[in-house]
């Protein structure tokens, strides 16, 4: 739904500005699969042309254009994300704050609509929003607050929300009603901004407890979409609230009918939050009609879509709530047990996404507008100034410290990808040596004067000193060593210098640190390790000492590198 209105709206723009060239050969290209439907792949061998035309001529407005077709008809959500990327390139290099907003807006949308991830999807509005300040388009403006409202919707400020909605509702009803005339394509925009925002005013109204004023808004867009198919997603929607009322004023058949019109419509959108708030409204209906073998059917599926997608709206949470119940009743306790495991899951997630995006949203975008309309004000009074004053301080400070911890978040990701990638090599060249015959380097001209065939043997005991892990002796030094391979420590000292590369004490602490690493890689119980356990296993006595060795080698502190490897064994389902 969203994806196609941007499309429109930004083809509409760029028709515009086509015409004023006249029919050019870029709108002769695009007449080619301007008619296909959305996500479908075969237009792509008529974008291509279209897009190597504005390469080569280096034309980043119609690239623009190009990139946003490839976000809209791509299938993949990849594809579409790599497309938005391209599409925001262009953009910057066409110098245009219009394109600017819209390939920002665009990728939000891709970030919302096909992932879910709003921490992403908001990044991409407050960008589109710094651009938007000075543009000349109201209708990109009004796009823009229309998302913001859509994430602070999902935070649960209903009321501010409301309002951004109600003023995106003002501005597209009256440019659809507009007397001057408009192009086919802006009429129709504006009427599904209108429709939008009209539907997401609903869903306010309902978390609000204003129901007769959902049920009113309601009819408006059935009557509003009348039997035009140009607006049948819209129609689902509709259709979808509809059936809310009905359940909610416990008609329950009523309901599940209104509910099932809804579905077919949802589905061909690939809008999976939606499609979980049908089937746990359907759900609903049907244990208000005693039957839970149905009810539970739904339920199941709503757990399905969490599992594929790792994402649930709050108001879903209760679906968990009501399986792990049913599970009791059953006596299954495995059952019990996976939707408790589920429900913290759902928790996490959407705790996570609180406490990023409430923050950031009320920093980046609140803070500004506090600080746009402080401009406008001509009187303020001194206590008023303080408070402003106060906020602003505290919302800088709040943004510097989340700044820092993402920061340092990033290095430490960053780092223990570098030594994960440290640890896929040493694994390759492992099996490698274990596939071929060691081959001792050669003897070449030396600083010092060694016995070629005694720097053999010798390098021979260091590798069996090596495999059988020996170096995990606790207070091992270079004379204990020397005297347990049957040599002298300046000997020894000598050949670790010229054919190891590196003195005594910097080989034994790469021996011992690469082995716990790969320990903590291969085998988890060492994840549950404290730090002070971690060192001895490697023979190293200080936890202070093993803690500085282990950030030299890896570059990253054990602590964050076993936190990072617990969250991606998480992830994947291993812990």
């Amino acid at each position: 739904m969203v994806q196609k209105l941007l499309f429109l709206i930004f083809t509409g723009i760029f028709t515009a500005l086509l015409s004023q060239d006249g029919y050019s050969d870029f709108y002769k290209l695009r007449e080619k699969y301007e008619n296909f439907q959305e996500n479908d792949q075969k237009a792509f061998p008529f974008i291509q042309p279209y897009i190597d035309k504005a390469k080569k001529e280096k034309n980043y407005e119609k690239l623009v254009q190009g990139y946003k077709d490839g976000v809209y008809y791509a299938f993949l959500s990849e594809d579409k994300l790599k497309y938005a990327d391209s599409m925001i390139w262009a953009a910057n290099q066409s110098g245009s704050e219009d394109l600017r907003i819209i390939s920002h807006i665009d990728k939000g949308v891709v970030y919302y609509y096909h992932y879910k991830k709003y921490q992403l999807a908001l990044n991409e509005y407050l960008e589109a929003y710094k651009y938007s300040k000075n543009t000349k388009n109201e209708y990109l403006k009004y796009q823009n607050l229309y998302h913001i409202g859509v994430i602070k919707s999902y935070l649960g400020y209903y009321e501010d929300a409301s309002e951004l909605f109600m003023k995106c509702l003002v501005h597209y009803r009256e440019k659809a009603r507009s007397v001057t005339k408009l192009h086919p394509n802006e009429i129709y925009n504006n009427k599904k901004g209108y429709l939008n925002s009209l539907y997401q005013l609903i869903i306010c109204y309902r978390h609000l407890g204003k129901y007769k004023e959902a049920d009113a808004a309601t009819q408006i867009g059935f009557s509003e979409i009348g039997e035009n198919p140009e607006y049948d997603l819209e129609k689902g929607y509709f259709m979808l609230s509809k059936g809310i009322s009905e359940y909610r004023n416990s008609r329950f058949e009523p309901a599940l009918k209104s509910l099932c019109k809804a579905l077919p419509a949802i589905k061909g959108s690939r809008d999976f939050a939606r499609l979980s708030v049908g089937y746990f409204y359907i759900g609903k209906s049907y244990s208000g009609l005693k039957k839970t073998k149905e009810s539970i059917i739904y339920f199941k599926k709503i757990d399905s879509i969490f599992r594929r997608h790792q994402f649930m709206l709050p108001e879903l949470r209760e679906n968990y709530e009501i399986l792990i119940d049913y599970a009791k009743k059953e006596k299954n306790q495995s059952q019990q047990l996976y939707y408790t495991s589920q429900l913290l899951k759902a928790d996490s997630i959407m705790s996570k996404d609180f406490i990023y995006l409430s923050p950031k949203m009320h920093k980046d975008y609140d803070t500004n507008n506090l600080l746009e309309e402080k401009d406008k004000l001509q009187k303020i009074n001194y206590l008023g100034t303080i408070i402003i004053i106060v906020l602003i301080v505290w919302a800088i400070g709040l943004v510097a410290l989340l700044t820092r911890r993402h920061k340092k978040a990033k290095e430490i990701q960053q780092k223990y990808i570098l030594v994960e990638e440290k640890f896929a090599a040493s694994q390759h060249s492992e099996k490698n040596e274990e596939a071929e015959p060691v081959i001792l380097p050669l003897v070449e001209e030396k600083k010092f004067s060694l016995n070629e065939s005694k720097v053999e043997e010798l390098l021979q005991k260091l590798k069996i000193f090596e495999d059988k892990k020996e170096f995990t002796q606790k207070g091992l030094t270079i004379s204990k060593l020397a005297a347990q391979l049957g040599t002298n420590s300046n000997y020894l000292s000598q050949v670790i210098n010229e054919y190891k590369k590196v003195n005594f004490n910097k080989y034994l602490s790469e021996l011992r640190i690469n082995y716990i690493t790969n320990l903590l890689f291969e085998d988890k119980k060492y994840l549950k390790y404290n730090i002070e356990t971690l060192a001895r296993e490697c023979g190293i006595a200080s936890r202070q000492n093993f803690s500085d060795l282990f950030y030299e080698i890896n570059g990253i502190r054990p602590t964050d590198f076993v936190k990072k490897r617990r969250e991606e064994l998480e992830n994947d389902g291993d812990i």
